[in-house]
C-alpha cells in the first residue's frame, strides 16, 4: 500500500549513544545534535507545507481589477468659507488683525501697533459705531459663556491676561456665535 500524501510518517531515532555516555557530550556536541534534529523537523515541514498547497493556483493578479484611483483627489482643504453676517465678519477681521499685529493690554492700542480686543475691533469696523458695539456685546456674551457672569466688561477681561491667546480665542468664538445668531 502506497503511503498517503496527507500522512507523514517520522521515524523517531534516538541518541547515538547510550544514555550513560550522553552526560559526558561536550556542550558543542549537544548543541551540535539539536541542531542537527531540527533541520530534520524544518525539512519534513517544509515538505509537508508545499503538499498541503501544491493546489493552490500561482495565476497573477491583475491589479488595476482591485486598485482603483479617484480622478479627483477626495481629499482637499475645505476654503475657508467667510461668515455672511456683519458683525461675525468684524470679528473674523479682528481676530486676524490681533493675529497680524500683535495683543497688548490697558490700551486700545500700544505703542507697537498690538492691539486689545476692543482696539481690534474699533480698527476693523471702519466708524461704525453701531457695528462695533453690537460686536463688543458679542464678544462679552461670548466671554460670560465660557468664564462666568462675573466678567464686568471686554476691556477688563482682556487686562486680565498675561498673554493675547485667550482673547484672540475669545474673538474666534464670538465670531462664530455671532454667525450662528445671524448678527
Amino acid at each position: 500500500m502506497a503511503p498517503s500524501l496527507h500522512t507523514t510518517h517520522v521515524e523517531q531515532t534516538g541518541p547515538a549513544t547510550a544514555p550513560a555516555e550522553a552526560g559526558r557530550l561536550s556542550l558543542d556536541a549537544r548543541l551540535a545534535a539539536a541542531e542537527a534534529a531540527m533541520t530534520v523537523k524544518l525539512d519534513e515541514a517544509a515538505v509537508e507545507h508545499e503538499v498541503r498547497t501544491a493546489h493552490i493556483g500561482t495565476t497573477p493578479i491583475d491589479l488595476s481589477e482591485v486598485i482603483t484611483v479617484p480622478l479627483t483627489p477626495t481629499l482637499q482643504p475645505q476654503p475657508q468659507q467667510l461668515p455672511a453676517t456683519p458683525v461675525a465678519a468684524l470679528l473674523e477681521r479682528a481676530h486676524a488683525r490681533m493675529e497680524a499685529d500683535g495683543w497688548c493690554a490697558g490700551a486700545l492700542t500700544d505703542e507697537f501697533g498690538a492691539v486689545c480686543l476692543l482696539g481690534a475691533i474699533r480698527k476693523e469696523v471702519g466708524g461704525d459705531r453701531g457695528l462695533e458695539a453690537d460686536a463688543a456685546s458679542v464678544v462679552l456674551d461670548a466671554i460670560r459663556r465660557r468664564f462666568g457672569d462675573d466678567i464686568d466688561s471686554v476691556p477688563s477681561f482682556n487686562d486680565a491676561h498675561g498673554s493675547g491667546r485667550i482673547p484672540a480665542r475669545m474673538l474666534s468664538e464670538a465670531a462664530t456665535m455671532a454667525d450662528a445668531q445671524g448678527l
